[in-house]
């Protein structure tokens, strides 16, 4: 601590506010959290566990996505930004399965024909385990996504 007339360089996070930007972005993860837990109640502990591991994944791979909740269409979205462009992935649980939706899943390379589908451009991934979410074919689909949409574009 400097004394009294002495000048020291400031710290970061002596700006003005500086601490609520930090507290704004742990009350939207607190709020994101509870949002899952919500709709991951809905499904039983198998589904949950495989949702949880495949988000974990995602994650994994590109830990700057935003991340969303839709109830309405009961999924978990992943973009560069919530805007329908923005978005690259989403998480869907079925009966007995759980779905990787992927944007562009139609004009992907899938060499280990793991994506699912006939839509005009999303297609999807059924993932039956937690181990399966994060395989490698589920990886590399993964990877494929994000790189057929990098940052900035």
């Amino acid at each position: 601590m400097p004394h009294v007339g002495e000048h020291r360089e400031p710290f970061p996070g002596d700006e003005p506010g500086a601490g609520e930007a930090d507290k704004d972005a742990a009350a939207a993860l607190a709020r994101l959290e509870d949002d899952i837990d919500r709709l991951l109640a809905e499904h039983t502990a198998e589904l949950q566990a495989v949702e949880r591991a495949l988000r974990a994944t995602i994650r994994g791979e590109d830990p700057d996505l935003v991340e969303q909740v839709d109830f309405g269409n009961k999924l978990i979205a992943f973009g560069r930004s919530m805007q329908m462009r923005g978005l690259l992935f989403a998480i869907i649980a079925h009966q007995t399965w759980v779905n990787l939706q992927l944007a562009d899943g139609a004009d992907l390379p899938d060499p280990d024909g793991v994506i699912e589908g006939t839509g005009k451009r999303i297609r999807h991934v059924k993932i039956r385990s937690v181990e399966a979410a994060s395989s490698g074919p589920v990886v590399a689909a993964i990877r494929a996504q994000l790189a057929a949409r990098p940052v900035g574009r």
